[in-house]
């Protein structure tokens, strides 16, 4: 039996992100209070269902920070869980309850937003670490249902390697496990006939590939997360998130995120995704 967890902040796109698993012919069950998950598991398992998904947030109350222990017991029955954790910037979580004046779950006369936000944040965090995080501050529903299918396709029995793109000047990734900052790097934007191309393109390609620094930043990379990916592997880690930055995240940080994952694709399960670039591979 087969269950797939949504949790995350409010407003982070867990609706989106069950609707994919819907469609996709998961049973789903949304805002089930943590302590009923055991129950429903077992009555769904009589009733012949073999592929469930699931989603538990604050809506449950105090509840929600039990869930690792029901994870816990159902892993030790047998099950094959998994849980998708989304997450988002602050300000782009007040923009969104903002722009569609719907009530925070924990507001009240005495809290702010941003203060239920952060209070959602707080109740929440060990949950975070035991899944897979998505940060959606700067994605759109398509990108964030493209990134869930991606997630289900993956063998969970193996660590992940997933390597990302972005751009500084829309914030560092919430999910990034490492962040690498390679704005120190020649910036093909200053070039006119290289700014509206990309790393994937081989005009950009060919024009940092004959740089050293380019190169020698790209191998000081791997030769890090070769070094320590053994601890990660031999920590029963699922997925590791490896984030590299330039100012736009269009040039430089997408075409050594590329580089590296032909690189790892040899040796491990690798996942590549573009934040600002929309896309994912």
């Amino acid at each position: 039996m087969q269950l797939f967890l949504i949790s995350g902040l409010s407003g982070s796109g867990k609706s989106v992100a069950l609707k994919v698993l819907e469609d996709s012919g998961y049973y789903c069950v949304d805002n089930l209070p943590a302590e009923l998950l055991p129950a429903l598991m077992d009555n769904l398992r009589q009733s012949g269902k073999t592929r469930v998904a699931v989603s538990i947030d604050v809506r449950s109350g105090s509840s929600v920070q039990q869930l690792p222990q029901h994870i816990e017991q159902l892993k030790q029955r047998g099950m094959d869980i998994h849980l998708l954790f989304l997450d988002a910037q602050t300000d782009t979580l007040v923009k969104r309850f903002s722009e569609t004046r719907r009530r925070h779950p924990l507001s009240d006369d005495q809290l702010t937003l941003p203060e239920c936000v952060q209070r959602e944040r707080d109740l929440l965090a060990e949950i975070s670490n035991i899944g897979h995080r998505i940060d959606t501050s700067e994605l759109h529903a398509n990108a964030l249902r493209a990134w869930v299918k991606e997630f289900m396709g993956v063998d969970r029995a193996r660590l992940t390697l997933l390597f990302q793109s972005f751009g500084f000047k829309n914030g560092i990734p919430l999910d990034a496990d490492f962040v690498f900052d390679v704005r120190c790097l020649p910036n093909p934007h200053y070039d006119p006939i290289l700014r509206p191309l990309t790393g994937r393109d081989p005009a950009v390609i060919e024009f940092l590939q004959r740089n050293p620094d380019v190169n020698k930043m790209c191998t000081d990379i791997r030769l890090f997360i070769e070094t320590w990916l053994p601890c990660f592997i031999a920590d029963n880690r699922s997925y590791l998130t490896i984030a590299l930055g330039c100012t736009g995240g269009q040039h430089r940080s997408v075409y050594l995120v590329e580089k590296l994952a032909r690189h790892f694709q040899a040796q491990q399960q690798v996942l590549l995704r573009h934040r600002e670039l929309g896309t994912t591979d």
